[in-house]
Parts: structure tokens; sequence; C-alpha cells
């Protein structure tokens, strides 16, 4: 295995991971900046305000890219195995 090969595999490997964590990532983002702008317009500074939005669009973000993901994370894997079976041979 090659020096380029193996930074080629890591790249993938972030884009990935990126591309799998942004769809929550920035749902958690959105949600708790929209939170925070109604809070700081009605001085209510409840804790509990900015978790549990937050808690019910990540986990509906989440199961609706759920397959999506699964989809993502399949293919990586597949071309992974497949580069290591290219390897030992």
């Amino acid at each position: 295995m090659t020096e380029n090969m193996v930074v080629a595999v890591l790249k993938e490997g972030i884009q990935t991971a990126l591309m799998v964590s942004a769809p929550i990532l920035l749902t958690g983002v959105a949600v708790g900046l929209l939170i925070s702008i109604l809070q700081a317009t009605t001085q209510i500074q409840e804790q509990t305000l900015t978790f549990v939005p937050k808690l019910i669009a990540v986990a509906i973000v989440g199961l609706i890219t759920a397959p999506w993901m699964i989809h993502v994370m399949n293919g990586f894997t597949s071309r992974i195995f497949e580069l290591i079976i290219n390897i030992v041979q």
C-alpha cells in the first residue's frame, strides 16, 4: 500500500464522516440558533427550552436521513473491502 493510497483512503473516510454527520449537526446548530434568538427576545432563560427542541429535531432528521446515511456508509465500506482484497492479491 503506497502513501498516496493511504492518503486517499483517509481523505475519503473524512469526507464520508462529514457527509453523514452534516444533516444532524446542521439541524442541531440551526435549531439552537433559533431557540437562542427566541430566548434573547423574550428573556426566557430556561435550560430545557434549548435541549428538548434540539433533541426532537435531531431525532426527526436522523430518522429521515437514516436510509441515505446507511447507503453512504455501505458504499464506503464496500470500497474499503475491495481495496483490501486488491492489496492482498
